[in-house]
């Protein structure tokens, strides 16, 4: 019987651990952790960035259409000025056409200041232009104000734009970071060590080159 015994206690022992398998989670977990709370940072940051550059594009595109409304207040400034001027001019010219000078004198008294200066740039050019109002001295009211506002709208039009562009790339990284994350939880679950191995490499390959990308990106604070 002790034979016996003897012979059937090596098959009865208990087998062996998987030490394998498990010996390497304790550095999987370690390097989990610290690659969670880096890709948390990140992710955070990201997301912080991409609501600030959305509050930038908001007050660019508020500031394009307001520069808009400015510059057409001033171009309605200036075609009023016109019109005021061609009204007197052509009571000028018809006066002169019927020979009365007087008249005429009176009515050219009565140019508006921007216009008399390209009115006198035109006499004293023997009138070889097709008119006063074709003188480059002919500015009315509001011209230069509804060029300058046209020029700032579409300036801030244009950083409205690039500043969208902007906010979608740090938000795109969000979602890059977020399979990082992704990634990471799934390494520590209960799984073979080669492929949380894995899943941890890949998911620092993707968060080191969104780190890189990152770093070429604009802020604000």
């Amino acid at each position: 019987m002790s034979e016996e015994s003897a012979i059937v206690a090596p098959a009865v022992a208990s087998p062996r651990a998987p030490v394998s398998r498990w010996r390497h989670r304790p550095f999987i977990e370690i390097v989990a952790v610290a690659m969670l709370s880096v890709t948390a940072i990140l992710t955070a940051w990201c997301g912080f960035q991409a609501s600030k550059w959305s509050g930038e594009r908001s007050i660019a595109f508020a500031e394009a259409s307001a520069a808009r409304v400015e510059a057409s207040d001033a171009d309605n400034q200036a075609r009023e000025a016109r019109v005021v001027d061609l009204i007197i001019y052509s009571d000028w010219v018809t006066a002169g056409a019927q020979g009365e000078t007087a008249l005429a004198d009176a009515i050219e008294a009565r140019f508006t200041p921007h216009f008399a200066l390209a009115f006198d740039a035109w006499r004293d050019g023997d009138e070889a232009a097709q008119g006063p109002f074709a003188m480059p001295e002919y500015v009315p009211p509001g011209t230069a104000e509804s060029a300058e506002r046209s020029a700032y709208a579409e300036a801030r039009f244009a950083d409205a734009v690039e500043d969208t562009e902007r906010g979608d790339n740090y938000s795109l990284l969000t979602v890059l970071f977020a399979l990082v994350l992704f990634l990471t939880a799934m390494a520590q679950r209960d799984i073979h060590h080669i492929a949380a191995w894995m899943m941890l490499g890949l998911a620092g390959l993707i968060a080191v080159g969104g780190l890189i990308v990152l770093l070429t990106f604009p802020t604000r604070f």
